[in-house]
């Protein structure tokens, strides 16, 4: 019998913030959001420092090089690999 529940793919595909949080848009269409109070460094990044992100890990974490910030989509879920 096949299933009705859609097929969720964990991958981040974009990056965005508002004064309180970080938000993760992922390859199958979910946000994800954290505080950012949870990334110090993400905190006290200014915008051009934010903006500055790259996809690792085949996208399922997300790296700032500008502060030194890594995020595991999975972890931020609760999952594992």
């Amino acid at each position: 019998m096949a299933s009705l529940a859609p097929s969720l793919d964990h991958t981040a595909m974009g990056v965005r913030f508002d004064s309180d949080s970080v938000m993760f848009d992922l390859a199958d269409g979910r946000t994800i959001s954290a505080p950012l109070a949870w990334f110090p460094r993400l905190l006290s990044a200014d915008v051009t420092q934010r903006s500055n992100w790259q996809l690792i890990g085949r996208g399922y974490g997300v790296h700032w090089p500008d502060v030194d910030e890594d995020i595991s989509i999975l972890g931020l879920q609760g999952l594992s690999d």
